[in-house]
């Protein structure tokens, strides 16, 4: 059984407070899981079933039927840490000879923070505090499966730890709050945005988007695209720009000379050293002399 996600707001900055408990963001996809009886489904966010993709998460370490809501992440075998890319390449794979493969000896980890139904049991009116109280008390934790930590009251400072790790960011819940299908105030997303330079080197021309790279040691190198939406200004803005410093042109993109300087925020870096969800903040234009 699939039941869409509850989907956190967003907010700029950090905050403590008693009524809620804070998580660390997971770098991975999100998974909603289904065991009724023997069958054990996967779904992603979207309602994409993924059952197959994973055949190590089939055995769930919960007596009964259920449904749960967590992340699905995986382990960079070199640093230990939780990389999004690998995840989207398991995801990926259609052989079923590597799925068993990778399932043996690159195995995922779901990490669960939610509990939607128990033994045929909705318990999503519950408050959280007894969804969580209800998960601890069934899921026994093993290598595949583990709980998401949490911390209550004080987000600022799981937030400054979040900052010193690296990591992607927090999730601030209510206390109090039921599960819905949807968007909801009551689920709070706090991202660890990191922030720097990049140049232009052109733009994708039907569905626009901007190429961007870097300058290490005197050669530009690409480091992906930033597809988030501009302001009317900031349209007006590259176009002017562009217009000076385009040099060749094909099916898809206008490339242009790297000149052209804009500040983007961005969720850290591929194992590919790509920008991993870069979203332009401003170009940087020089004032006149």
């Amino acid at each position: 059984m699939f039941i869409s996600p509850m989907l956190a707001d967003s907010r700029e900055t950090p905050f403590s407070d008693q009524a809620y408990v804070f998580e660390p963001k997971v770098d991975g996809h999100r998974l909603i899981l289904s065991k009724n009886g023997k069958e054990t489904r996967l779904f992603t966010r979207d309602g994409l079933e993924c059952t197959k993709q994973y055949p190590e998460l089939h055995g769930v370490p919960i007596e009964g039927d259920v449904v749960l809501d967590g992340e699905l992440c995986c382990l960079d075998p070199y640093s230990g840490a939780a990389d999004a890319g690998l995840v989207m390449e398991r995801l990926q794979l259609k052989d079923k000879n590597r799925i068993q493969s990778f399932s043996t000896q690159r195995p995922v980890h779901y990490v669960v923070w939610d509990i939607l139904f128990h033994k045929g049991r909705d318990v999503r009116h519950m408050p959280l505090v007894k969804r969580r109280a209800l998960l601890e008390s069934l899921l026994q934790e093993n290598d595949l499966f583990q709980l998401i930590p949490q911390t209550e009251a004080r987000g600022e400072e799981l937030f400054q730890s979040i900052k010193d790790s690296s990591m992607q960011g927090m999730i601030a819940k209510h206390k109090g709050s039921h599960y819905v299908s949807r968007f909801s105030h009551d689920w709070i997303q706090i991202m660890n945005y990191q922030y720097v330079d990049v140049l232009i080197s052109g733009y994708r021309k039907e569905t626009f988007g901007l190429l961007a790279c870097v300058d290490e040691d005197g050669t530009k190198r690409a480091v992906g695209m930033i597809e988030s939406p501009m302001t009317e200004q900031q349209k007006k803005t590259f176009h002017a720009m562009a217009s000076k410093h385009a040099i060749r042109e094909d099916d898809q993109f206008v490339h242009l000379v790297p000149e052209i300087k804009a500040r983007v925020q961005y969720r850290g870096w591929t194992r590919h050293r790509m920008l991993r969800s870069p979203e332009l903040i401003d170009f940087i234009v020089k004032s006149p002399k």
